[in-house]
C-alpha cells in the first residue's frame, strides 16, 4: 500500500430539495473504477475517511451522507424511511452521472444499496459487503428485539433512544473488539455530535422503526443476488453484536463464488482492520471495477 494519500473534495449536490453532502476522491488516472460507499447507523461519510485516504488515489471513491445524517440537510417535512433514503441516493447517483460502479454496503447501506440494485441492476459492477445484512441468520437476538419494535410498543422509543446515547454510540464501535485501544474515539465522538444537534435523532429513530421493512425484503434481495450474481467481496467483523458471522456466510448460498473474509472484530471493522481490508478492496476493484 505504497500509493500516495488521496486528494479529496467535499461538496453538496441538490437532490429533490435535499442538500446531499459527499466526499469524493480524485484518482490519478482517468476512468478509474468507482466505489460508492454507503454508510451505516449512527455514522456518516466520515466513517470512510481513512479508506478514502488509502485507496482514493487509485480509485474514485464517493461517500454521501444520507438525509438526516452528517452534513446532509433535508427539508423539515422529509419522511425518513429506507425507501426515501434509496430515492435520494438514486437521485444522487444520477446527479453525478454514474452508470456503473461497485457498491460498498455496510449496515444501513445494505438496505439502501439493495433497493438501488433492484431498480438498476445495470449499475452494479460488484458488491463489497461489510456487516451489511440480508439474511435472517444474520440477525442476532439483540437485532431481532430491535427490529420487532414499533412506535406503539410500550417502552419502544426509550429503548431505541438508549442506542443513540454516548454510551450506546461508543458501544457500537467497541463491542466485539478484542483490543478497544485500536478504535480511535474520533468516529463515535463525531457521530454523537451530530446526534446531539436539534433533530439529530429524528432520522435514526424513524429508520430503526422502519428496519422491519428490510427484514421483510430479505427473500427478494436474495433472489436478486441469485439472478444477477454480482462479483462480491465480503469483509465482515465476526463479533458484531447486531449482525454476527452467520450473516456473512449466508451470502455464499446465493453467491457461491463470493470471496469471504471474517475478522476478529466488531461492527465497524474498518476501524480496526483497515490494513487488512483495504488491499482486499483494491484487488477486487482492479478485477471487477
Amino acid at each position: 500500500m505504497s500509493h500516495p494519500i488521496a486528494r479529496t473534495v467535499h461538496r453538496h449536490l441538490d437532490v429533490d430539495g435535499v442538500a446531499v453532502f459527499y466526499r469524493e476522491s480524485l484518482p490519478e488516472r482517468p476512468g478509474a473504477p468507482v466505489l460508492l460507499l454507503l454508510h451505516g447507523l449512527p455514522s456518516g461519510s466520515h466513517q470512510f475517511r481513512r479508506l478514502i485516504d488509502v485507496l482514493g488515489s487509485r480509485f474514485r471513491l464517493i461517500a454521501p451522507d444520507y438525509p438526516g445524517f452528517g452534513h446532509t440537510r433535508a427539508p423539515a417535512d422529509f419522511t425518513y424511511s429506507f425507501d426515501r433514503l434509496a430515492d435520494i441516493t438514486e437521485g444522487f447517483v444520477r446527479g453525478l452521472g454514474l452508470d456503473r460502479f461497485v457498491m460498498y454496503v455496510f449496515d444501513f447501506g445494505a438496505p439502501v444499496g439493495f433497493r438501488i440494485a433492484e431498480r438498476h441492476p445495470e449499475w452494479v459492477a460488484g458488491l463489497v459487503v461489510q456487516n451489511g445484512n440480508a439474511y435472517a441468520e444474520g440477525l442476532s437476538d439483540l437485532a431481532r428485539q430491535v427490529t420487532s419494535l414499533r412506535p406503539e410498543t410500550p417502552g419502544a422509543e426509550a429503548a431505541l433512544r438508549d442506542v443513540l446515547t454516548p454510551a450506546g454510540t461508543r458501544g457500537q464501535y467497541e463491542t466485539g473488539v478484542p483490543d478497544p485501544t485500536l478504535v480511535a474515539p474520533d468516529g463515535w465522538v463525531l457521530d454523537q455530535y451530530f446526534l446531539d444537534q436539534p433533530g439529530g435523532t429524528d432520522a435514526p429513530m424513524a429508520l430503526m422503526f422502519d428496519y422491519h421493512s428490510n427484514v421483510e425484503s430479505y427473500e427478494r434481495w436474495q433472489t436478486w443476488l441469485r439472478t444477477h450474481t454480482p462479483p462480491t467481496l465480503i469483509t465482515w467483523g465476526s463479533n458484531d453484536p447486531f449482525f454476527p458471522a452467520p450473516g456473512a456466510r449466508a451470502y455464499l448460498r446465493d453467491l457461491p463464488n463470493a470471496e469471504l473474509h471474517l475478522f476478529d472484530t466488531g461492527h465497524f471493522a474498518l476501524e480496526t482492520h483497515l490494513p487488512e481490508i483495504a488491499p482486499l478492496i483494491a484487488d477486487f476493484l482492479d478485477r471487477v471495477g
